[in-house]
């Protein structure tokens, strides 16, 4: 006959069986997809084989298949496809961040969410310092297999795009799901805002001016950093430092 959970075992089930829905879902997918990204190439192993040099012949490889045989400046698909990742790309650019970020630090001011608002612009602003820090140690050039499609100023490894936009999106997204009370409208946030993460990261190695391996670790930091900041958020809270969620 099984034993019936002592009250101190069963405690900390009540306790997170109480937890709001919101939280478990936001942590859950927020979880999936920084171990999806770890279980692909986590940032460590990446930056580790990159300063080795054995990601060569891999990412030689696929951004040789995204060009037309005989023709490296030539990406395969028609036109529009070109067209659609250059306006993909700017989605992930500095300005276009910067406009966002400016629009999300209003609402939140206007609100009357202050420390909310001080927390994300730092979420961004910090991660985006990180992004610089991490070109700056790894030092790796662009790639020069292909012909880049876009004008590059700024060092490879790990991509700020792919970072930068899973710091912002993610991050905002998160904070969007929190306002609402239905399931599917907080999936539909998060999906939304990894789908736009993904999307930019693509968009960068489809235009030749990222290896593949500099968007994989972009998207292990950018994610991780989110994690981190959505953490942080969540203690602070608890605290009753940052506004509650409405």
């Amino acid at each position: 006959m099984i034993d019936p959970p002592s009250e101190g075992a069963a405690a900390p089930l009540s306790r997170f069986r109480r937890l709001p829905i919101l939280g478990r879902i936001e942590a859950k997918l927020l979880i999936w997809f920084l171990g999806l990204s770890g279980a692909l190439l986590g940032f460590v192993s990446i930056a580790g084989e990159v300063r080795e040099g054995d990601t060569h012949a891999f990412d030689d490889a696929i951004l040789r298949a995204l060009r037309q045989p005989g023709d490296m400046h030539d990406p395969i698909g028609p036109f529009w496809v070109e067209a659609s990742f250059r306006d993909i790309t700017a989605l992930g650019g500095y300005t276009v961040l910067s406009m966002i970020l400016a629009a999300a630090v209003a609402y939140l001011m206007l609100n009357g969410k202050r420390a909310s608002a001080l927390l994300v612009f730092g979420a961004v602003v910090g991660g985006t310092a990180l992004s610089n820090v991490l070109k700056l140690f790894f030092d790796r050039q662009r790639p020069d297999v292909v012909g880049h499609l876009v004008d590059v100023h700024s060092l490879s490894f790990p991509s700020g795009h792919a970072m930068l936009s899973a710091v912002t999106y993610l991050t905002l997204g998160a904070l969007l799901a929190r306002t609402e009370k239905r399931l599917v409208m907080r999936l539909y946030f998060i999906c939304v805002a990894v789908a736009l993460t993904l999307l930019i990261g693509a968009s960068r190695v489809y235009l030749g001016v990222h290896y593949p391996t500099d968007v994989l670790a972009g998207w292990c930091a950018g994610a991780a950093w989110a994690f981190i900041c959505l953490l942080v958020a969540r203690w602070l809270q608890h605290r009753g430092t940052v506004e509650p969620s409405n």
